[in-house]
């Protein structure tokens, strides 16, 4: 898996003041913890952890002030129309050691020949890997499928070191037939006027 550097300082002022001139200087709060220390409160380049986000599950070498941290995002909050950081929670890791994570699926393969559609139970698969090793997605092939058929959680190849967080009979996805559209209420209505009208013209005559 990706993995990058990021520098960040140590802050000790908190609030929505302090966290609004964070983000005037291109800076996001955030907050590290894990292993039973106490959390720590640190700041970081947007820009950087923006970057880094686009990975899931990316593992960042922080340097804290010269102290050295590994750790993983696992809750991030953005600003609902704009998308900018608002603040990150960060895992400490260790190499080795295994981390619950949820994993990105990706789709490939047609659908059996028809109007069928693709359910997504889950969006993305919960599984527990090894800290340095978290695989960025896994692929699930729906070629073929028809519908009623499902794809479980155990019918999903995983990379070694890796196993699931759910029960294996958990279905992931499953195909639907598509709903036939009905007319609209106002096409009906419209319908019936012109019938009126029509025969309003009838009787005029």
């Amino acid at each position: 898996m990706a993995d990058v550097s990021i520098n960040a300082t140590v802050r000790d002022e908190f609030g929505k003041g302090s966290a609004r001139r964070l983000r005037r200087e291109e800076r996001v709060p955030a907050v590290i913890y894990g292993h039973g220390a106490e959390p720590v409160h640190v700041a970081l380049p947007s820009y950087d952890m923006m970057m880094a986000l686009k990975t899931p599950n990316v593992l960042i070498n922080l340097d804290i002030e010269g102290k050295k941290q590994l750790v993983i995002p696992k809750a991030v909050q953005r600003e609902a129309i704009r998308q900018f950081l608002v603040h990150v929670d960060l895992l400490v890791v260790k190499k080795g050691e295994k981390v619950q994570v949820e994993v990105p699926i990706h789709i490939e393969g047609e659908l059996a020949p028809g109007q069928n559609l693709i359910e997504h139970v889950y969006n993305t698969l919960p599984v527990e890997a090894e800290a340095t090793h978290i695989p960025e997605s896994v692929t699930v092939s729906v070629e073929g499928m028809d519908v009623g058929d499902q794809v479980l959680a155990k019918d999903i190849a995983l990379p070694g070191n890796t196993t699931l967080a759910i029960e294996g009979d958990e279905t992931v996805i499953s195909v639907l037939a598509a709903q036939a559209e009905e007319p609209s209420a106002e096409g009906e209505e419209g319908e019936g006027e012109e019938g009126e009208g029509e025969e309003g013209a009838a009787s005029a005559e």
